[in-house]
């Protein structure tokens, strides 16, 4: 039931949150006869060196019989050593080939994943129960399916080989050892490539079947999107708490600029808007702090508290609250009106007593 609601493809995050798992695509056929493919291209070009090493040894394996009445358990030691550093030689070639390509065909498909997650003890993986629904699952079955067929395929294919090399068995009397042994390389390689087309046609069909099978267990339950966006986004009562946090903290800064205004215009106590003008800096009269009822109370409060002028022009500090923004320059349609309020405010600055700290409010 709970699979059955896993309508909805998985987003971002949650490929994400899976490839840090170490839960990638990736399909083992793929790997597997890229692999094998490699080594027979390997097994065929090295071909003559390996015949040729395989040879030579042979030669020093019949002389040292052929000279020697007795072996010696030194001889023996060192005609096992030859063996193994031949064998090494010409193997080494084509594992390092293979162990190589499988790296790279495998880092493609997980993008060169490297995470130590699948390394971690888990209790699921040594439980009982959950190994025998693994056991009877679908994927079990499918690669149980996989490897019948390839049994099958490999033992039908030597058994055809088989029939074959019996039909004319007899020819073969009549040929040379080297004409023999290179006809029974030629009919293996072909046995072989072939095996590898099947294979690979198997492959294809695995790494379509393992995609389809990585993205249905990645689907998501709309309520599993619905949980991820508000993780994402956050839950609507944290964020509310947040933007009223910033907004305490942007009117905190905001009544602190209102000390460096020159004037407050207010109506009287419902909205109030603090203005600096500096000729020699300023195009235009600048609006450092702005506020309706209870900021406004503030504001008027903190313009009290430094001494800063006020004037009552309700139109005026209305219009202002409404038009203008946070630490903007006024538009030129309030330039006379501010201009007037300016005048006041140098008038009043002229008047004031050397010393004196009162505030001047007019009507």
């Amino acid at each position: 039931m709970a699979e059955s609601n896993k309508t909805e493809k998985a987003t971002p995050k949650k490929r994400k949150d899976e490839r840090k798992k170490g839960n990638v695509f990736k399909s083992k056929d793929v790997v597997s006869v890229v692999s094998i493919l490699i080594a027979f291209f390997m097994i065929v070009q090295l071909a003559p060196f390996i015949s040729g090493q395989v040879r030579e040894f042979y030669f020093k394996l019949m002389s040292t019989a052929g000279t020697a009445e007795m072996m010696t358990i030194t001889q023996s030691s060192q005609l096992y050593r030859q063996a193994v550093m031949v064998v090494f030689i010409c193997t080494a070639p084509i594992m390092a080939a293979m162990f190589l390509v499988a790296f790279v065909v495998n880092g493609i498909q997980t993008k060169f994943l490297m995470t130590g997650e699948l390394l971690k003890f888990k209790g699921n993986r040594i439980n009982p129960i959950q190994g025998f629904k693994r056991m009877f699952s679908l994927r079990s079955l499918v690669e149980l399916g996989k490897s019948i067929i390839k049994i099958l395929v490999i033992i039908w294919l030597v058994y055809r080989s088989i029939l074959e090399l019996m039909a004319i068995s007899p020819d073969l009397i009549n040929t040379s050892l080297d004409e023999g042994i290179r006809f029974m390389g030629d009919r293996i390689m072909s046995l072989v490539f072939l095996v590898c087309l099947i294979f690979a046609g198997v492959a294809i069909l695995d790494f379509a079947y393992q995609r389809y099978d990585y993205e249905k267990k990645l689907k998501m339950s709309k309520q599993e999107v619905k949980d991820e966006f508000k993780q994402m986004e956050g839950d609507p009562q944290i964020k509310g708490k947040r933007r009223e946090k910033q907004r305490a903290l942007s009117m905190n800064r905001m009544i602190q600029m209102v000390p460096q205004a020159d004037v407050v215009v207010r109506n009287p106590t419902h909205y109030a808007v603090a203005l600096k003008y500096n000729i020699d800096e300023d195009p235009a009269p600048l609006l450092l702090a702005k506020g309706q009822d209870e900021v406004a109370g503030r504001i008027i409060k903190e313009a009290e508290k430094h001494n800063i002028l006020m004037m009552e022009n309700p139109p005026l500090a209305q219009s202002l609250y409404k038009e203008v923004e946070l630490n903007s320059y006024i538009p030129s349609e309030f330039y006379q009106a501010v201009a007037e309020v300016m005048a006041w405010v140098y008038e009043q600055q002229k008047r004031s007593i050397p010393g004196g700290g009162d505030s001047a409010e007019t009507q």
